[in-house]
């Protein structure tokens, strides 16, 4: 059964930093780029940083480049999200992609609300 399980959401003031972690079974990790979206309140969702299978390459959103850091281990099966100096802007609904051509998998999501 295939599986992605966020965690580590949460509230945090302007400022501040979370770390979010995907926890992947049920398929071959290291075949599957992973990508990381968020859904704002009112929002589109959107992507918000990408890494390949190996891990060598990572793309970010313009508005959390030098912020966000997108990290994977392919020996535990799992992806992370850090965020640094986080915004209102970034509160929302976190969702961890796991993604091969012609295939793709969903995480439930993991709230991230960053408020004062």
């Amino acid at each position: 059964q295939v599986q992605l399980v966020e965690s580590g959401g949460g509230w945090v003031q302007p400022g501040g930093s979370l770390g979010l972690s995907c926890a992947a079974s049920g398929f071959f990790f290291a075949d599957f780029a992973m990508r990381w979206h968020r859904q704002g309140p009112g929002l589109e969702r959107e992507l918000v940083a990408a890494i390949s299978s190996s891990g060598w390459s990572t793309k970010y959103a313009d508005s959390v480049k030098g912020r966000f850091n997108i990290s994977r281990d392919n020996y535990k099966n799992m992806a992370y999200l850090q965020m640094n100096s986080l915004k209102p802007d970034d509160t929302g609904v976190y969702y961890c992609q796991a993604l091969r051509a012609g295939l793709e998998y969903w995480g439930q999501g993991t709230q991230v609300t960053v408020s004062s």
